[in-house]
């Protein structure tokens, strides 16, 4: 099953400038593991040291904000697009 991830630009040196990459995975935390192991690195930056997803990092699964759906349980299908992008703040 593929999926495609796409990386923002701060994570693209973890994927060798890539900005997008695809995997297999079931859900968004299975996700996580397989992009580390392809990436080694970038899962410390998506998550916590309790592998909980930060919160200044949104991901969405074809344009749907996970925090609506299940969170890093929702489940991923052959043809998804996972957008990961980082929080902006300022003032």
């Amino acid at each position: 099953m593929a999926i495609k991830v796409l990386i923002p630009t701060p994570l693209q040196k973890f994927t060798n400038n890539e900005a997008t990459v695809e995997c297999d995975a079931a859900n968004i935390a299975s996700l996580m593991d397989t992009l580390d192991s392809h990436f080694p690195g970038i899962k410390a930056r998506l998550c916590d040291d309790q592998g909980e997803l930060r919160r200044f990092v949104n991901f969405y699964v074809n344009s749907e904000d996970i925090r609506f759906l299940d969170g890093k349980d929702t489940a991923l299908s052959d043809g998804d697009e996972v957008s990961i992008v980082p929080a902006v703040a300022g003032g």
